[in-house]
């Protein structure tokens, strides 16, 4: 830990409390693991920033200054505080206990629901919230903190968030109305999509995201929900893009879902924010990898 106050180093802070106990350099290295001279150094540091002497050394003596007393009853118990916060964030962090709040979007399938079934076996003292993310803003609550991490389609391209592991990898459908000409068909190609008109999340999805689930040179309406969507496929608005997992569950009688050859397969990945990774959030991560 560095900086403090003033540009105080906590590690000159920690050299003055030990060596006020012990009252010699070298008993006072010893416990920090560090020279000797390390220590004069780190005195002498902590000294200049203060302005004046903490610590009186003579040849057989080492002892407190007047201030140096009245600096180290101030010092101890907020030093004390701060360990204490310092310990308790980092038990938190490491714990697998309290709740882990996981987002999906589309559908909690099989696989997802599986994890979580494994994860509250093994992990009994930590509670998981399912939450859904909207289809048109994948990212959002896990950058709100609404969720600890969440399953959503990729690609994913945010410097600001961690992919964790991949799964659900499955063949592109896509969604037409069952008046739709492609609503007869077996299977399309890419081309065929490409020429179709597709509906597309709207923003805050980044372009690239909504990009990769509608290339398609012909635009459509934008949604913010699956189900808005599929909404405007009944209707005839256009087509859209899904997975197998989500097309089979919706099962829709107004909706037909053709599969397409020639495009990336559809894969779901874990993403959370690069300054909310615990040991909840690395648990679940091996819970839907196993």
């Amino acid at each position: 830990m560095n900086s403090g106050t003033g540009g105080l180093e906590i590690r000159e802070l920690e050299s003055f409390l030990v060596l006020a106990e012990e009252l010699h350099f070298g008993r006072a290295g010893t416990r920090l693991y560090v020279s000797q001279s390390r220590i004069s150094q780190l005195l002498r540091a902590l000294e200049g920033r203060i302005g004046a002497r903490l610590i009186d050394r003579t040849s057989r003596l080492v002892r407190l200054t007047p201030l140096g007393e009245r600096f180290l009853a101030e010092l101890r118990p907020a030093y004390d505080a701060l360990r204490t916060t310092v310990d308790d964030a980092r038990a938190e962090a490491r714990s697998v206990e309290g709740r882990l709040r996981i987002g999906f979007q589309g559908t909690a399938d099989v696989r997802l629901m599986r994890a979580v079934t494994v994860f509250q076996t093994l992990h009994p003292a930590c509670v998981t919230e399912i939450v859904e993310v909207p289809f048109c803003d994948p990212f959002g609550a896990v950058r709100r903190g609404e969720v600890d991490a969440a399953i959503v389609l990729l690609p994913v391209a945010e410097p600001d968030l961690m992919l964790g592991p991949l799964f659900s990898k499955e063949q592109q459908t896509v969604a037409v109305s069952v008046r739709h000409p492609f609503a007869a068909r077996d299977s399309l190609t890419a081309a065929d999509v490409a020429m179709t008109t597709l509906i597309e999340a709207s923003a805050p999805a980044p372009a690239y995201w909504r990009e990769a689930h509608a290339p398609s040179a012909v635009p459509g309406p934008s949604v913010s929900t699956l189900q808005e969507g599929l909404t405007l496929v009944a209707a005839g608005r256009g087509a859209m893009l899904l997975c197998r997992p989500p097309a089979e569950y919706q099962g829709r009688k107004d909706v037909v879902f053709v599969p397409i050859d020639g495009l990336p397969d559809s894969v779901l990945g874990m993403v959370w924010h690069r300054d909310g990774e615990t040991e909840r959030v690395r648990a679940f991560a091996r819970a839907l990898t196993d």
